[in-house]
């Protein structure tokens, strides 16, 4: 497979001056869809691999080989450069190097690794906590060990901006730039003033989700040095919901033939790459 020049064109997104919104994708088909709709990356998010997977809850009860899994079927359906959130990297530092290897041969072109600490632990009832700056730095070099192919992006993720306050967040990603990660990746940035302060404290491209209204300018956050800004998840949710109307209709008595898009056939056989699949059985199993 052509990892390394998916992960060749996800590090031109990151040096170019612009900032680009990603495809959110939880299976192959959807990721060819923002393929062929000219996304430049797509996003894997541990939540909706979670609810892919398993169909629960984003509480860190899907395992790395399960993560690693589905991101590598993603990988081998299109040519997507696909950014995944490795979550806290299933452990401690050591598990992260191991993540990071796991999820290089799945295909990945970036994963982020962050400070969270996960799984939520006895008596914390659901609050987010951080793990302490020297542990979340010590996850940063480790992911960086881990690593074989150079063009694979590693990026520290923080939400330190709503978690505890921005002064933290910044001595956090400066920590993390330090380890050596090739981005920084901010969850929870409020305002323009907040973005404007993390920014002038790293040097590398900075990834940014769950932001504020206010912050959401595809050119304002280029000049502060955004080149990703996630959307949300919204591909997967309006799948779900999809499914849940037409099998609700169906059972409440719906004919079939009312329910079907005439147009979804051809929609459909090309994201299944079916002209591919016609050629090579004339080629191998013969002309009919």
């Amino acid at each position: 497979m052509r990892w390394t020049s998916r992960r060749e064109n996800f590090r031109s997104v990151l040096s170019d001056d612009r900032c680009v919104h990603p495809g959110s994708v939880f299976d192959p088909i959807s990721a060819r869809i923002a393929e062929d709709l000219g996304f430049e990356v797509g996003m894997f998010a541990g939540s909706v691999a979670s609810m892919t997977v398993l169909g629960a809850p984003d509480l860190i009860v899907l395992t790395l080989s399960e993560f690693a899994g589905q991101a590598h079927r993603i990988s081998r359906a299109s040519e997507l450069p696909l950014l995944v959130d490795a979550d806290h990297g299933y452990g401690n530092a050591l598990n992260v190097k191991r993540t990071v290897e796991e999820l290089e041969m799945a295909g990945v072109a970036a994963l982020s690794i962050e400070d969270t600490e996960l799984p939520h632990p006895y008596g914390a009832e659901g609050r987010t906590r951080l793990i302490s700056i020297d542990e979340g730095a010590g996850k940063m070099r480790a992911a960086i060990e881990g690593r074989r192919d150079k063009n694979l992006v590693v990026a520290g993720r923080t939400g330190a901006p709503s978690v505890t306050d921005v002064d933290d967040a910044v001595d956090r990603v400066r920590a993390y730039e330090s380890a050596g990660v090739d981005a920084v990746f901010l969850v929870g940035v409020r305002t323009r003033e907040e973005l404007d302060k993390l920014s002038e404290a790293v040097s590398v491209p900075i990834i940014l989700g769950g932001a504020g209204s206010d912050v959401i300018d595809l050119d304002y956050l280029a000049s502060r040095g955004v080149r990703i800004c996630l959307q949300g998840h919204q591909p997967f949710t309006a799948a779900v919901q999809a499914v849940h109307d037409t099998l609700k209709s169906l059972r409440e008595g719906a004919s079939p033939g009312d329910l079907v898009d005439k147009s979804s056939s051809g929609l459909l056989q090309g994201l299944t790459r079916e002209k591919d699949y016609r050629s090579w059985m004339k080629e191998f199993l013969g002309k009919r």
